[in-house]
């Protein structure tokens, strides 16, 4: 029973946790700057960031866990973007923090928020709850996006 229920929901919440943990760790040298830039009202303190998105990753790796149990050929495609979204999702801090590429960072974000609202698109074609749960991603990468034009135009 192990092997068939629960590995799949454990495997399927460490990748998202997994692929947040490593670029925090790659961006952990960097974020200092974030509190001596100028940046936009409403930006919260840099403490809330890795709260928000331990958050967010578990939600993606529910979401990928109800749509990987389909084990359909739709399935395995929204997967795929899934994947995609997860790498865009891993590049994005390190250009924004490591590389204080401010423009290019906000242009990735706007590609990885068009990427996941396909997603969620597909993930709740296959599992409404799956695609609902990616709700507050959508969301969060809008507030994001906003965050991030303004730290460019700000700096």
């Amino acid at each position: 029973m192990f092997k068939k229920k629960v590995l799949p929901i454990i495997i399927a919440l460490a990748i998202p946790l997994a692929v947040g943990g490593l670029s925090g760790l790659l961006i952990s040298g960097s974020m200092g700057f974030y509190d001596n830039i100028n940046k936009p009202p409403l930006a919260p303190p840099g403490i809330v960031f890795p709260i928000v998105w331990s958050i967010l990753y578990i939600l993606m790796g529910i979401s990928s866990y109800l749509v990987w149990k389909e084990k359909t050929p739709e399935s395995r495609m929204a997967l795929y973007i899934y994947g995609i979204q997860l790498v865009l999702n891993f590049v994005w801090p390190l250009i924004f923090f490591n590389g204080q590429m401010f423009f290019l960072a906000f242009i990735w974000l706007l590609i990885l928020l068009g990427t996941v609202i396909y997603m969620t698109v597909k993930f709740y074609q296959i599992n409404p709850i799956a695609g609902i749960l990616q709700i507050p991603y959508i969301l969060w990468l809008i507030f994001a996006s906003y965050l991030n034009f303004f730290v460019f135009f700000l700096n």
